[in-house]
């Protein structure tokens, strides 16, 4: 997917240390169209590239608006987007992509920590205009620190603002039992709040599907590789575009070898998370690793993330 040029129009404080920003092309045309859950990528003016979830309307055609909570210990691409991009800053952004979709469904539940409202909150309109069942569940460090807020408020008995210095945390057991039989669960924050809802959802009856988009990659679980993958630590791995063909050991990942003869290959997160990396797998075997794809989407072998994926068979062949 190329990358399109953007200009920063407005800039919007939201909440304590959120901000929102709005981006138009520079000659005001259309953009591409995009649903709820997606996202886009950014390279920001010192390089960095970083993905946020798109908060706007999906039906405004003309600007991308994005929501960036300020985070001075962070990875550096919060601190820049808050310090640097001002209205008229240009910025180079890829996508729309998404792979936190809203699938169709009779129920909803959706919780949100924090900075995670941002990809629930397109969610939340486009089910309630819809007229379906929902209920949002949107908790904060406190009131001051939690964005959009009024408009989520504003859906009366459907949402619920939990500021945990004054309400305490989410109770995730008492609102999963308000839900009818088949409720599509979207969660969206820190990491903790994932863990939690998946160990809630997995004896819960009533829930219907669960759906996560993570800030980071997941706490690491310790699992013994399958028998299948002992002595495949080294693989090659043909790049088609290219006409080369790399060799991979267990000290290096695909990326940091693609990187070698393709240098401008997209990637940022490097932990199996953002999607940046994601690439069509022509033939052979992935052995996925990463947060984002399906079981069916790993299941069919078409595509993988190439930071953190490696091989099951001895060759691989990628559409790079």
């Amino acid at each position: 997917m190329p990358k399109i040029a953007l200009v920063a129009r407005s800039v919007r404080q939201e909440a304590d240390g959120v901000r929102s920003f709005r981006f138009e092309r520079p000659d005001g045309g259309a953009l591409d169209s995009w649903s709820p859950g997606a996202h886009l990528e950014f390279t920001l003016p010192s390089g960095l590239v970083r993905q946020y979830s798109l908060c706007g309307n999906p039906e405004d055609r003309c600007s991308y608006v994005v929501a960036v909570l300020d985070q001075p210990n962070g990875r550096g691409g919060s601190r820049e987007f808050h310090d640097r991009v001002t209205p008229g800053t240009m910025v180079s952004v890829r996508g729309p992509r998404n792979h936190f979709p809203l699938v169709d469904a009779d129920s909803y539940l959706f919780i949100a920590g924090g900075i995670g409202i941002t990809p629930i909150l397109p969610m939340v309109r486009s089910v309630a205009k819809a007229g379906k069942e929902f209920r949002t569940i949107y908790g904060g460090r406190a009131l001051d620190s939690m964005a959009f807020r009024d408009e989520i408020g504003g859906y009366a008995a459907a949402a619920i603002l939990i500021p945990e210095d004054t309400a305490g945390r989410i109770d995730i057991g008492g609102e999963l039992d308000r839900c009818p039989p088949g409720t599509q669960v979207y969660c969206c924050g820190p990491e903790s709040l994932l863990r939690a809802v998946q160990v809630a959802c997995a004896v819960d009856p009533r829930v219907g599907g669960l759906h996560f988009e993570r800030f980071g990659s997941a706490v690491p679980v310790v699992v013994e590789r399958p028998a299948s993958l002992v002595g495949h630590d080294t693989f090659e791995v043909e790049l088609a575009n290219t006409g080369v063909t790399i060799t991979v050991g267990g000290d290096s990942s695909i990326l940091d070898k693609v990187l070698e003869v393709v240098p401008g290959q997209p990637w940022s997160c490097r932990e199996g998370y953002c999607g940046t990396c994601e690439t069509k797998v022509i033939s052979g075997e992935p052995e996925h690793a990463d947060d984002i794809l399906s079981a069916e989407e790993r299941a069919s072998n078409t595509v993988m993330m190439i930071c953190v994926g490696r091989s099951r068979s001895r060759r691989l062949v990628l559409d790079i």
